[in-house]
């Protein structure tokens, strides 16, 4: 897909191609099973990455956790997940542990290689293994949060590096359903 931004910031993006998004079943945190029927009704931002990531992902759900301290009683409107690319690593515990970190809104998600593969390719997120030098790996991976509207359909993304007012706007708009 490709998104196309014009400079005002009252417009949305134009989208072109086929949308991020479709259905999934994974596993929560708490080892229960979570789909995408299940958020049916309520909009959701799904942002990809993965325990061992050094500064994107902890950034990012540490943004994501002040943006809804910010939106107060509106962000109980809203779901945030946070699924992993590394499900070899990011079994529900880990996630667990790794979560308790940022907001108690915040839902990670894990399943097995293929089930990720197939979530991960269904939102067109890019993602690969990279080994390093001492034998481990690391993951390099897309780098934006996806929102989708109660019914599951893509909406916007929020860029890595955004600013704090933008973000806050992008959530509101998704909120709301405008």
């Amino acid at each position: 897909f490709l998104l196309v931004y014009s400079k005002d910031p009252s417009t949305r993006p134009v989208v072109s191609g086929t949308l991020p998004g479709g259905p999934f079943r994974l596993t929560d945190q708490a080892g229960a099973t979570l789909s995408d029927a299940d958020l049916r009704g309520r909009p959701f931002a799904v942002f990809f990455g993965f325990t061992h990531c050094p500064e994107v992902c902890p950034t990012t759900l540490w943004e994501m956790s002040q943006a809804l301290a910010a939106l107060g009683p509106d962000a109980d409107r809203l779901r945030v997940l946070f699924v992993t690319v590394d499900p070899e690593r990011d079994r529900p515990e880990m996630l667990q542990e790794y979560l308790q970190s940022f907001d108690r809104r915040i839902t990670g998600l894990t399943g097995s290689p293929d089930e990720i593969a197939a979530v991960a390719k269904s939102y067109r997120v890019y993602w690969r293994k990279v080994p390093t030098a001492d034998g481990d790996y690391t993951m390099d991976h897309s780098a934006m949060v996806y929102l989708m509207d109660g019914e599951g359909r893509f909406t916007d993304t929020i860029a890595y590096g955004t600013p704090e007012p933008e973000r806050l706007a992008a959530l509101r708009r998704l909120i709301s359903g405008t």
